[in-house]
């Protein structure tokens, strides 16, 4: 079932069934990078499970990213509640596929569930937040009308948190 859909993709809910394809991107040293270590595929199977759980929850969690041009998975994107200081707030994160890196794929995804926080949940505000040495991912923050909001310490590591606000809130 679609949640979301823009030009280019679709977003729908991630089922056990997409171990395989999206352990290629959080199984990949380098697409995970900046996170402790990549996930072998019984973590990858925890990450599926938790956003199911996330979807009966709060009605959303991260989603299966399908580009319609071949029916083709290339990673997750959606609204997760994290903890950031003390405080529970909506995020928006992704992970796409490295063969799918700089064709805009994040950037449209996050900028459809960035509508989708606002118009459907009415969230004052959405956060995005990632290690300080992850520019990539604060590009695509900053695409979607993200500014800085605070810099903080998670998991041994200085993370930045950024943010923006649902004008029509």
């Amino acid at each position: 079932m679609k949640i979301i859909e823009t030009n280019r993709l679709y977003l729908r809910e991630l089922v056990l069934e997409d171990i395989e394809e999206l352990s290629k991107v959080l199984s990949d040293p380098e697409s995970m990078q900046y996170y402790p270590y990549p996930f072998s595929k019984d973590e990858v199977e925890k990450w599926i499970q938790w956003n199911i759980d996330n979807y009966k929850k709060y009605s959303h969690g991260l989603w299966a990213v399908i580009l319609k041009d071949g029916e083709k998975f290339i990673g997750d994107c959606g609204i997760t509640m994290q903890i950031i200081e003390k405080e529970t707030v909506p995020e928006i994160g992704f992970h796409i596929i490295k063969d799918y890196w700089n064709k805009g794929y994040a950037t449209e995804a996050a900028i459809a569930c960035k509508d989708y926080a606002f118009k459907v949940f009415n969230y004052p505000k959405l956060f995005s937040y990632t290690t300080v040495k992850n520019i990539p991912s604060q590009k695509v923050a900053e695409k979607i009308g993200m500014q800085e909001y605070k810099i903080f310490e998670k998991n041994g590591e200085r993370q930045i948190a950024q943010v923006v606000v649902n004008i029509n809130g």
